[in-house]
């Protein structure tokens, strides 16, 4: 987001002090203790260059667009004109005949044929902690176990881990955001282990420390790292120590980092497109998310504190938030496609509940996750799509209510993975990448 929209406003409507405290220690430890995935490269994967071609032509890719603190359906996807719970804003014709959206969304509103949206999430935490740990896991949790998040399983199926760039990119940055912050300092990548958690940046548009001493030859770098590779696995393999294991992860996607580095450099990316994603943080992450995709990344996803979350003077902040996102998502899908990349990257715009239809004293929205939306499109997803509703005043869901596991069967199923598959680890219960056979949301599939 850009500075205006970062500006925290005080009032009765915020979440109460014990929910949004900052732990800034929480956040730093987290950063060590998930920091270790790696990614894909082509041209050490293959020998041959016509089949490095072809299976980079082929994979897939996933963008998840997470507006935390929840944006509200009714100034999005989902108006309720006529309602005395619609809010100020107009609801406006899209490129589907009979669909609406908010008037602050005219560019998504030129390209809903493009789109599939789906106006009928209901979910059950309304809290944002447990909310962002059900609607990133695809579960509710089962202790002690605890569940990858979705971009640690897309990493393992979608990426390979001896390539430079990562297979799980995390680009927020904001280190505050109140339950978002203490999120962020969990365990991202549970029981698949620290190689598939994110690599984190933010803020800075580029990787800091990722250049090789100058007085360091090439071949001086590669006998180095290769003693310290065998001396660290000798120790990870004698020990059977979990800890070094982490540590080797570490240091491989160090090594892979310091070649790819330039993709996360916005220096390197044209002008005219920081132009039309930035100023804000929010678009010039997705456009490095783009970036990233373009370069073989499985899966990026791009956040920025919790500003959605408007529980005070709900309307005049949406006029700064709606605006800039309706600006972001139509030029990433649009590029998308122009790249070619469309047809094989999921693109996924949401956040963890919805709003209330009701104002609190505040004039704010406060948190709603009975009926609520999100949008979707890309890779396996039928285009032009709205399934589900609510009701007039959007109290309520009237038609084809989906929970998180249906979202989760469906992105599988998206990018050509077997929801139901049972997870292989160790030492842990039966678990599946979507619990209870629910199924996917059938309509928004191809």
């Amino acid at each position: 987001m850009n500075d205006k929209s970062e500006t925290t406003i005080e009032g009765d409507g915020n979440c109460t002090p014990p929910e949004h405290t900052l732990h800034r220690r929480l956040f730093l430890q987290g950063l060590v203790g998930a920091g270790a995935a790696s990614a894909l490269s082509w041209t050490g994967l293959f020998s041959p260059a016509a089949l490095a071609a072809e299976a980079k032509r082929q994979e897939k890719h996933c963008i998840l667009l997470w507006l935390c603190g929840a944006p509200s359906q009714f100034e999005t996807w989902d108006p309720k004109p006529g309602s005395v719970f619609g809010g100020p804003f107009r609801a406006i014709p899209t490129k589907l005949p009979g669909v609406q959206f908010s008037e602050l969304m005219p560019n998504c509103a030129k390209i809903a044929d493009k789109l599939a949206v789906v106006r009928s999430m209901k979910t059950k935490p309304n809290e944002h902690f447990q909310a962002i740990d059900l609607l990133t896991r695809g579960a509710a949790p089962r202790e002690p176990f605890v569940r990858p998040i979705l971009g640690s399983v897309l990493a393992q199926q979608l990426g390979h881990l001896d390539s430079p760039i990562p297979n799980f990119v995390f680009l927020d940055p904001n280190p505050k955001g109140n339950e978002f912050e203490s999120f962020k300092a969990g365990n991202w990548a549970g029981w698949l282990g620290a190689q598939y958690g994110p690599v984190r940046a933010g803020g800075e548009y580029k990787l800091a420390d990722v250049k090789r001493l100058a007085d360091t030859t090439t071949q001086d770098f590669e006998q180095r790292e290769a003693l310290r590779k065998f001396l660290t696995k000798k120790f990870e393999n004698d020990r059977q120590s979990a800890a070094a294991s982490s540590q080797n992860a570490t240091f491989s996607r160090v090594k892979g980092l310091m070649s790819c580095a330039d993709l996360f450099d916005l220096e390197k990316v044209k002008p005219k497109d920081r132009e039309r994603y930035g100023p804000g943080t929010f678009g010039l992450h997705t456009l490095l998310a783009r970036n990233l995709v373009e370069n073989g990344a499985p899966f990026v996803m791009v956040a920025n504190g919790m500003p959605w979350d408007c529980h005070v003077f709900q309307h005049e902040i949406y006029q700064m938030l709606v605006p800039e996102m309706d600006r972001i998502v139509a030029n990433l899908i649009n590029d998308l496609e122009e790249r070619g990349l469309l047809d094989k990257t999921l693109v996924v715009v949401m956040g963890e509940f919805g709003r209330t239809p009701w104002l609190n004293a505040a004039r704010g929205r406060d948190h709603y996750p009975d009926a609520w939306s999100l949008a979707m499109t890309g890779a396996g997803i039928k285009r032009g799509v709205v399934v589900g509703a609510t009701d007039a005043d959007g109290v309520d869901v009237t038609e084809k209510p989906f929970n998180e596991k249906n979202l989760f069967a469906t992105i599988f199923t998206a990018l050509g993975l077997d929801p139901y598959a049972e997870y292989e680890a160790d030492d842990i219960p039966t678990f599946y990448r979507v619990e209870d056979k629910a199924e996917p949301i059938r309509e928004v599939l191809k």
